[in-house]
């Protein structure tokens, strides 16, 4: 059967990939991965594989439907292929591990088609409805083509040599939290689409400097929640180095208004954070522990308040802790 699965792997790479994707109920989501399936049969059968198989129509259905739930618990590891070799729960020959990557993040020439000349705004979101539609690829594999529209738009930088270890899944997922958190659909502005930042957000941005006149609270609160969570050595490090993190967070968000650090906005987490972190060896929970801590102490702190900058900050750090943790390989 592992012809078949092959051979539908091939052949259906759009029903393949987004078969499991999210519904509003389990019923629903059963029901649906039902029917994919039952087109999925129709098509092999259409095509003779079933007959060149010498297998019977339930056998090959019943298989399919496997594959199906296989796939169901693949997807998560082909969101970051290399963990896809390491893994040791499935037995997946080289040459088929090759093909579902390949096949996974193909771009389909129909799509592209589609996309191209396409003003994606909030008001049309029913675009990338029409473009599944037209192309029969999911909803679900359309939306990863709006990300790179998005990248392209924004001309963030990508190809630095030390932005080469990230992977297109690392960019398509900071991508996605920028456009729901930074563009004006985040207000509700009818005028503007998904693809164009709220400038006056980032413009408000530069306030945030404030934070560093209170740099030492701020540290104090950090560290006291802190302290329970980290070694001794994470410990020291941190108090030594608070300094400087703080310094790259804040000093970032108060220059994202110019376009040219805009654009670095990739390049700028790395150096300035990631490798200072990854110097003294954090693991990634140090860095999960962190971020929420010191943006939750930030909250706590009332210049923030008093400034009227809590929202600013939220949607800032949002978007960056959901960035770094992604970026952060280790």
């Amino acid at each position: 059967m592992l012809k078949v699965f092959v051979l539908f792997v091939m052949t259906q790479k759009s029903l393949f990939v987004s078969v499991f994707a999210p519904c509003s109920s389990p019923p629903s989501r059963v029901c649906t991965a039902l029917l994919i399936a039952s087109e999925a049969v129709t098509a092999l059968n259409q095509r003779g594989v079933i007959q060149q198989s010498g297998a019977t129509l339930e056998l090959v259905a019943s298989d399919v439907l496997d594959h199906y739930r296989t796939y169901s618990l693949l997807e998560r590891l082909l969101h970051n292929p290399p963990k896809l070799a390491e893994q040791l729960a499935f037995q997946i020959e080289p040459q088929t591990r090759r093909l579902l990557i390949e096949k996974y993040y193909e771009f389909d020439d129909a799509v592209i088609r589609e996309l191209l000349g396409k003003k994606l705004s909030s008001r049309h979101r029913k675009d990338l409805d029409e473009v599944s539609e037209k192309t029969c690829v999911l909803l679900k594999s359309c939306r990863r083509y709006g990300a790179v529209v998005f990248i392209a738009c924004i001309k963030f930088e990508t190809g630095k040599k030390k932005l080469q270890y990230l992977t297109f899944p690392d960019f398509y997922h900071c991508a996605q939290s920028i456009m729901a958190s930074w563009t004006y659909v985040d207000k509700g502005v009818p005028e503007y689409d998904d693809k164009e930042l709220d400038r006056e957000f980032l413009l408000d941005l530069r306030e945030l400097r404030i934070l560093l006149e209170k740099e030492k609270e701020h540290k104090h609160l950090v560290c006291q929640k802190l302290k329970p969570q980290l070694l001794e050595r994470s410990y020291q490090e941190l108090d030594a180095n608070f300094r400087s993190y703080t310094r790259a967070l804040v000093g970032l968000a108060c220059n994202l208004h110019r376009s040219r650090e805009l654009r670095s906005l990739f390049l700028e987490l790395v150096e300035r954070c990631l490798e200072p972190w990854r110097q003294v060896s954090w693991s990634h929970t140090d860095l999960r522990n962190f971020l929420a801590c010191y943006f939750q102490c930030a909250l706590e702190m009332d210049v923030l308040r008093e400034a009227d900058l809590k929202s600013s900050w939220e949607r800032y750090l949002t978007v960056v802790t959901s960035c770094l943790l992604r970026m952060y390989h280790t």
